[in-house]
């Protein structure tokens, strides 16, 4: 979500999106992806099989895209571009024909258990608010830096 919803965010723009914002989707935070990769990195009973990474709890987009731009300090703004649309565009944009494949990854559930995770490595997800709070700290900081 970072590039294309953050910046706006902060300033006071209209995040733009391909989706649905109301389906639950689970988000990971990066911090958690990296450490979780380096700890199954370093046990050999990881090997063999695919995990899924420790995330906060599955919410809705609108919820993060709400909670990004309280963080921002800013009033939510969001665009959403409808399937029909995307549809139309997708034989003239490249992107939007390439997403078209993906679009049900942001139209349906996409919910993510790290259960088997946990049970074998700790469970080391940041909260909602810790992702949220960081991550538009850094895009603060590393925006205005430029």
């Amino acid at each position: 979500m970072g590039d294309r919803v953050i910046p706006a965010a902060l300033q006071g723009k209209a995040a733009q999106f391909i989706g649905s914002i109301d389906t639950p989707h689970t988000y990971t935070y990066m911090p958690d992806i990296g450490k979780a990769l380096v700890t199954l990195g370093q046990h050999d009973e990881a090997l063999g099989r695919a995990w899924h990474l420790p995330s906060p709890p599955t919410t809705t987009t609108r919820a993060w895209l709400e909670a990004i731009y309280a963080s921002a300090g800013q009033p939510f703004k969001v665009s959403v571009m409808p399937p029909l649309m995307v549809s139309g565009l997708s034989p003239f944009v490249p992107i939007l024909r390439e997403l078209k494949e993906m679009l049900y990854e942001f139209n349906e559930p996409h919910i993510m258990r790290h259960d088997a995770y946990a049970a074998a490595f700790g469970d080391h997800a940041s909260s909602f608010e810790t992702a949220v709070e960081t991550t538009v700290r850094w895009y603060r900081d590393h925006h205005a830096a430029h």
